[in-house]
């Protein structure tokens, strides 16, 4: 059992060290946003943290936040209150990236502060007007990516008129950037997803015999 515990001592410093800097919490969407400093130093009942000022406004449970532990078996980074309880656990699904939800609210993220920016970045050149197109170049129908929200963690989507009847029948009404595709939903619930292929341009996955493609007007 020495080695598992050595491992696992291993793990939560490994992770500790990797957490070591500036992050972003966030709701799915990005709408709600608090930067926040893990630190190094030991306090009473974890390590340090500094909350950017405007944190307890944007999420409200961030006023309860005040250190930062590794728990678990050196996996889930908490946040946590002045009584060491949690006030949200977060587990890490991508590099850089961790989800932690709590109950009745939903799922928020953890992201690196870099990379947060740079999706907002991202998020910002998907705003504006697309065309969608078969494989063989024939545009089937025109779309507006809005920044409008939806209350839903997503963005409203306008199709403008005359669209091919199997995206007319779709009827997609919001959107959203997940983990890099960019999503399609209808209000009945269906999805399309878009990944960006070689030709910077958007390619609807799985793809198929006769592929539908993204492209910024």
């Amino acid at each position: 059992m020495a080695w598992v515990r050595q491992a696992n001592a291993q793990d939560i410093s490994t992770l500790k060290k990797d957490m070591i800097g500036q992050w972003e919490l966030s709701t799915t969407d990005r709408s709600k946003t608090c930067v926040v400093t893990l630190k190094s130093d030991t306090g009473p009942q974890g390590f340090k943290l500094d909350l950017e000022p405007n944190c307890a406004k944007a999420l409200p449970f961030a006023a309860d936040i005040t250190a930062w532990s590794i728990k678990g078996l050196g996996d889930i980074v908490r946040l946590q209150n002045a009584a060491g309880e949690p006030v949200i656990d977060f587990t890490e699904v991508e590099t850089g990236i961790f989800e932690g939800m709590r109950s009745g609210e939903g799922i928020y993220i953890l992201q690196n502060l870099a990379a947060a920016r740079s999706l907002a970045k991202s998020m910002d050149q998907m705003i504006g007007d697309w065309a969608m197109v078969r494989g063989n170049g024939q545009t089937i129908c025109g779309l507006t990516l809005t920044n409008t929200e939806t209350g839903q963690d997503d963005f409203k989507v306008f199709l403008k008129p005359k669209c091919d009847p199997v995206v007319a029948t779709f009827a997609p009404t919001h959107w959203r950037l997940d983990h890099g595709q960019i999503l399609l939903m209808s209000a009945s619930g269906e999805t399309w997803a878009f990944e960006a292929d070689d030709n910077a341009q958007w390619r609807r996955v799985p793809d198929s015999a006769d592929p539908l493609i993204l492209l910024r007007q």
